[in-house]
């Protein structure tokens, strides 16, 4: 439904529940803009400083990404004021996939709402949203489901939820029950359970039909598990050639195979040299992704990507970083 920004201002109509002590919000320092644009603008809109309501954690100087048991830990000292936690389920910028289960379960010990952006973790790693007892998670569809720039956004909210209709929520006809969306009743809006109950209008129906498309490729080609295990394997191949034939390339993303998704993040020394690199990859076909200041995203995506695909991109790699380096 909607989009991934929509739908995280929805959740936080509904979840974001301040008190006068309890009534700040925890994301990662690095969070995607879009995320630190959406809170603070929420917190603004309900009166709220952000300058005070909005908690930001980063990493350890010197290290390139968030432990769990520094994020536990800033979670059990500041909790009493923290309202909701929303981290990232992948780290846009790194590629660090973070323990939802167990940063979920910390957040709930200190009586705080956990959601999740799974904007780079949907279709790339599996997730049991329902068996990690996640409060609600909001994912876009135009990365790893491959729907297409603008693509319609998904949201999930625990089932412990689906009865609760006294939450506040921005309401639309979509959202009323189906038995009688159409009797068009003006004077009470009855939604539907769960998730459902949260739509506000109906849907663009070429980008339903470009998401049911992917999807349906991913059911045939096994499923997100199936996927994971070749996943496993392709990122394992490009680490290992990287590290062989490009060793003066920093990897930020995590070593271990559990805490990341397909993607790799590569920092080079400043930003002209990324770009010059961008730019050489570019000419020989290469498709990757830069982040500014200093990073080149690559991911090789199980779905569609080949071990073949691995090893030319780091041998034309190799050859860009000899011209430039």
């Amino acid at each position: 439904m909607s989009t991934l920004t929509s739908n995280i201002h929805s959740m936080l109509v509904a979840f974001y529940q301040p008190t006068s002590t309890r009534y700040k919000i925890l994301i990662e320092q690095k969070a995607f803009p879009s995320d630190h644009y959406a809170v603070s603008s929420h917190l603004q809109s309900r009166g709220i400083d952000p300058e005070d309501a909005l908690l930001t954690i980063g990493s350890h100087e010197g290290q390139d990404i968030l432990q769990t048991e520094d994020i536990i830990g800033y979670i059990r000292e500041h909790g009493s004021s923290i309202a909701v936690v929303m981290l990232s389920g992948i780290q846009y910028y790194t590629g660090q996939f973070f323990e939802i289960e167990k940063i979920t379960k910390a957040g709930h010990e200190a009586g705080c709402v956990v959601g999740w952006d799974l904007a780079h973790a949907v279709g790339n790693v599996p997730l049991q949203l329902h068996d990690w007892n996640v409060d609600f998670a909001c994912w876009c569809s135009y990365k790893y489901l491959n729907s297409g720039a603008g693509g319609i956004g998904g949201l999930f909210i625990h089932e412990k939820y689906k009865d609760d209709m006294t939450r506040p929520r921005f309401a639309g006809w979509w959202g009323n029950k189906k038995e009688n969306r159409f009797e068009m009743k003006q004077e009470s809006f009855e939604p539907s359970e769960g998730a459902s109950g949260y739509q506000q209008s109906n849907p663009s129906i070429f980008t339903t039909v470009a998401l049911s498309a992917s999807l349906q490729v991913f059911e045939e080609a096994g499923g997100v598990e199936a996927l994971r295990k070749k996943s496993l394997l392709l990122t394992g191949y490009l680490e290992r050639l990287l590290r062989k034939k490009v060793p003066q390339i920093k990897i930020l993303t995590p070593t271990d195979p559990a805490q990341r998704g397909c993607q790799l993040s590569l920092e080079f020394r400043d930003e002209a040299s990324m770009l010059k690199v961008m730019e050489g990859l570019y000419a020989q076909g290469i498709i990757v992704d830069e982040r500014k200041p200093t990073v080149i995203r690559v991911a090789p995506t199980p779905l569609y990507n080949t071990f073949e695909d691995v090893y030319r991109f780091v041998e034309c790699l190799q050859q860009v970083i000899k011209q430039i380096y």
